[in-house]
């Protein structure tokens, strides 16, 4: 970003809100590689259900561990599942985007008849039906949730890069002897990347989203690794006894997911040229 950028995002109260937030969860999971208070998996039954103590910050599950630990570790899974199933449905999706638009015909029939087919399987019943053939996991929830975000990269892709195709510079690179690989290199995706960092940040919320609800059916993280959707699940059989079991787990998710949305939008004012001019 050049300096007026930095100048007007560090104006954008909902970019500046969102990028605090998300740097929270990311520094939570680089610390828990390093510390936590208590080991996750220690189990200490006499001192279940402890209230908030200088031992025990948060307290502690029916189990006797330590709350605070398993939020820490917890955001570990929901960084490394955004990371790598945005990652999958990005670079799919780019590629098969700009082959739609490059070649067009047939060619981009294809692919968005393909991604139409793959949106009527959406994540949970794609993490259904991998988990029948493979056994329930976090790799089945990365694939899953990495395989639904390859459709809507494609679309986004495709329909910026029509928009960029039908531009006289691009017109005078075809009458230069450009070939399509050079052009889509050159001058496509260069200025089809905003949009596609956007949709990267907001659907990195929805992983988070999606991970914490194969957890909480039990098709996602497995025992003794922490996660948030998971604590949630174990926490409703406790909800009158201990109920800020679920209240600690539900406003990191909650955090974690508007802190990515606050600024996947202030991205969205910061490189759209349009919405800029008006701040």
């Amino acid at each position: 970003m050049s300096d007026s950028v930095w100048a007007r995002a560090l104006r954008h109260k909902s970019f500046v809100v969102g990028a605090l937030l998300t740097l929270l969860m990311t520094a939570a999971a680089l610390l828990s590689l390093v510390w936590t208070p208590h080991p996750v998996a220690e189990i200490d039954i006499p001192n279940r259900f402890a209230p908030p103590s200088a031992a025990n910050w948060l307290g502690t599950d029916s189990l006797g561990r330590d709350l605070f630990s398993q939020l820490l570790v917890g955001s570990q899974n929901s960084i490394v599942v955004g990371i790598v199933a945005v990652g999958i449905g990005l670079v799919i999706g780019v590629v098969l985007g700009c082959v739609a638009s490059a070649r067009r015909g047939w060619v981009e029939e294809l692919v968005m008849r393909a991604s139409d087919f793959t949106f009527a399987f959406p994540a949970l019943l794609s993490a259904i039906m991998l988990t029948a053939i493979y056994g329930p996991g976090l790799v089945m929830s990365i694939v899953a949730i990495g395989i639904f975000n390859i459709p809507v990269f494609a679309r986004i892709t495709r329909a910026s890069a029509n928009a960029v195709w039908a531009r006289e510079y691009v017109t005078a690179a075809r009458a230069a002897g450009k070939g399509p690989l050079r052009i889509t290199l050159d001058h496509v995706l260069p200025n089809i990347a905003s949009p596609l960092i956007v949709q990267a940040t907001i659907s990195f919320a929805t992983a988070i989203l999606a991970e914490a609800a194969l957890s909480y059916l039990g098709l996602g993280t497995q025992p003794p690794q922490p996660s948030w959707g998971r604590m949630l699940s174990e926490a409703q059989t406790q909800m009158f006894q201990a109920p800020m079991l679920a209240v600690y787990p539900g406003v990191a998710i909650v955090l974690s997911v508007l802190g990515l949305n606050l600024m996947g939008d202030g991205l969205r004012d910061l490189l759209d040229p349009k919405l800029a001019r008006r701040r």
